[in-house]
């Protein structure tokens, strides 16, 4: 064998080498991945099951009164619970369509200088500390809600003021917060439909409107879901911003209430909890964990059937 066969079987050999290395080191990134989830979900249940035991599932969850310090303490969640589910769907429902025609707006119509300018502004947003959105929420959107909730229950006596820190303030704290990681995926996935998409569309005698609506967004679709999963976990996964804004108080979830979330009732009381009381506050951070999983399936789940629809 001459030098040049030499010379080549050792590149194949260097070859093989770096990919079987490349291979290995992907296996145990991988391998790290699923061990963090498992370790995450294993310390989860171990430290959120022993006040289940020893207060029961059944007072935690549908148990409406938090009185954790009381002589007879009690650990009622269950307006936490509706909370969490309240304050985030709404911030949804008011995050979700803004963020999604705002990336539309950045992927098919905005003009090229305009787009330069709004893009970085929403790239600054995702990058703004949640406690500056909270101390903003108190600057601004507290008094403004102070001022409407005077007019609307000034003749009420019974009313109890909360100046402003109440669900309302949560929500539009929470809906603007969500606006990056729903503007940024979306429009990723609103640029990387093919662009015979679109040709198609309008060569067929669509219009831009129709184009967009009717092939882009649906061809879109599942990054479009993920933009909202990763938004929902957002919002859920909230503390410092909403601890700020909310008021803090366990209540029903209404507009003008002082209330409290999943993420706040841990995050306000864990530095002094302790016995009972810090082991139910583990046992909301276990709640927390499976509704967030529980979401995160549900949507997986729409996402998957409504693929299988439009493959049929």
């Amino acid at each position: 064998m001459n030098d040049k066969s030499y010379s080549i079987i050792g590149s194949y050999r260097t070859k093989k080498t770096v990919e079987k290395a490349a291979s290995y080191i992907f296996a145990t990134c991988a391998f790290v991945a699923v061990l963090a989830v498992f370790s995450i979900t294993l310390y989860m249940i171990v430290s959120g099951t022993p006040a289940i035991f020893k207060v029961g599932l059944t007072e935690i969850l549908f148990g409406t009164v938090w009185k954790p310090t009381a002589t007879q303490p009690s650990f009622g969640i269950l307006y936490v619970i509706l909370t969490s589910i309240v304050g985030t769907f709404f911030a949804i429902l008011i995050g979700v369509p803004i963020g999604v025609m705002t990336a539309i707006f950045l992927a098919e119509t905005a003009p090229k200088r305009l787009a330069n300018i709004v893009k970085p502004a929403v790239e600054l947003l995702a990058g703004i500390p949640s406690v500056v959105y909270g101390l903003l929420g108190i600057l601004i959107l507290t008094p403004a809600i102070y001022n409407i909730e005077l007019m609307i229950f000034k003749n009420d006596t019974s009313h109890q003021f909360t100046g402003g820190s109440n669900l309302i303030s949560a929500v539009l704290v929470l809906a603007v917060m969500i606006l990056p990681t729903v503007i940024n995926i979306s429009e990723s996935a609103l640029k990387a439909v093919p662009g015979h998409y679109k040709q198609a569309s309008l060569a067929l005698g669509a219009t831009h409107i129709q184009t967009i609506f009717k092939v882009i967004i649906p061809a879109a679709k599942s990054g479009i879901v993920t933009a909202i999963v990763l938004g929902v976990g957002r919002a859920i996964g909230e503390a410092m911003a909403i601890n700020l804004v909310a008021g803090n108080g366990a209540n029903l979830p209404l507009p003008f209430s002082s209330v409290r979330f999943l993420t706040t009732a841990v995050v306000s009381e864990m530095s002094y909890a302790s016995g009972t009381h810090k082991q139910v506050l583990f046992t909301i951070g276990l709640v927390l964990f499976v509704f967030i999983m529980l979401i995160n399936l549900i949507l997986n789940k729409i996402m998957k059937g409504g693929n299988k629809n439009a493959e049929s």
